[in-house]
């Protein structure tokens, strides 16, 4: 039974996320989030070619905190194709925009009309982290470039990035509460 109510609380929530793509106040607060994702991702900290160090994962919780999963992965959508137009950084891979729009759902998901707890911020952290960071990122890094070797550097960075990652996402999320209030 409490499964059956989750799933359909969840169900609700992407309805809502959809009505909010109707609403001004929102799209509007979703486009300047994009923006805001835009310039953070043209500040990223370059490691190697293939292994950057960026922010904009927060600009997507907060953004899925306030819009739901729906515009959060569109929202991201967005921003991926045009930080790829206006900062290109190697091959157009949709595979990295599918990446965006998943990071939104998740977030989205974890964050839109919930509580923000430590723990809440840790989970959906290491969901982007597996499933995107180290799942995702790494198959397409190796059908772009035909090698593995990206795999293991990626793995010792997300280890090493994930403590920040849920501090900055925590510490921004919660300041984010407070000014929606």
């Amino acid at each position: 039974m409490n499964f059956a109510n989750k799933t359909k609380n969840n169900f609700n929530l992407f309805k809502e996320s959809r009505k909010e793509l109707k609403k001004v106040s929102s799209l509007v607060g979703t486009s300047l989030l994009t923006a805001l994702n835009i310039v953070v991702g043209s500040f990223s900290i370059k490691i190697t070619p293939m292994i950057k160090i960026g922010f904009t994962s927060v600009i997507a919780g907060v953004c899925g905190m306030y819009y739901g999963p729906l515009a959060t992965g569109l929202a991201g959508v967005i921003a991926d194709n045009l930080k790829f137009m206006l900062f290109p950084d190697g091959p157009y891979f949709p595979g990295f925009t599918l990446n965006e729009f998943i990071t939104g759902l998740i977030y989205g998901s974890f964050f839109c009309k919930k509580e923000i707890t430590l723990p809440r911020v840790m989970i959906a952290r290491a969901l982007v982290t597996i499933i995107v960071n180290l799942g995702l990122t790494s198959l397409w890094l190796n059908i772009l470039y035909q090698n593995p070797i990206f795999t293991t550097a990626r793995l010792i960075k997300n280890i090493i990035m994930y403590p920040i990652d849920v501090a900055i996402l925590y510490f921004v999320l919660k300041t984010a509460k407070r000014i929606q209030k």
